[in-house]
């Protein structure tokens, strides 16, 4: 679908959702959107105030929903956020060890967003090959020195 992007989003798990979910895809995108935003600032939040308990939900939540749209890589990395906060609450610890998870997460996560905007923009889906409307001239070259 869009190129580069098949290590970020299953195309093919997306198209599927959006195929079952029907009218409703659109309106239920805008919810992971939503629930994302809220979720990354709730674990970023949790890792300032060490907060361990405050990363499983978000993360539980995330990884759930992207899932549901086939951002794996992303549905990867808060699952370890949440096993591994389920684990250090068990041990009584804070897990310093996520902090490079959790900014790979903010960074998968606005990606993610990025690719699904593109991916559902109806302007964008019915640009030509340059990414533009219309014909590209093609004298563009000429009368310059």
């Amino acid at each position: 679908m869009i190129e580069g992007s098949a290590d970020v989003v299953d195309w093919a798990h997306f198209e599927k959702a959006r195929a079952e979910l029907g009218p409703g895809f659109i309106r239920i995108l805008s919810y992971f959107r939503e629930d994302g935003i809220k979720s990354v600032a709730a674990i970023e939040q949790a890792m300032r105030e060490q907060n361990t308990v405050g990363l499983v939900m978000p993360a539980h939540t995330i990884k759930g929903e992207a899932r549901q749209f086939g951002a794996e890589p992303l549905a990867k990395v808060a699952e370890l956020i949440e096993s591994t906060g389920r684990l250090c609450i068990e041990t009584r610890r804070f897990p310093d060890e996520l902090v490079a998870d959790v900014v790979r997460l903010r960074k998968l996560f606005d990606e993610t967003i990025q690719l699904f905007d593109e991916a559902t923009n109806p302007l964008r889906s019915r640009a030509g090959p340059g990414g533009a409307f219309g014909r590209r001239a093609a004298n563009q070259g000429f009368g310059r020195i």
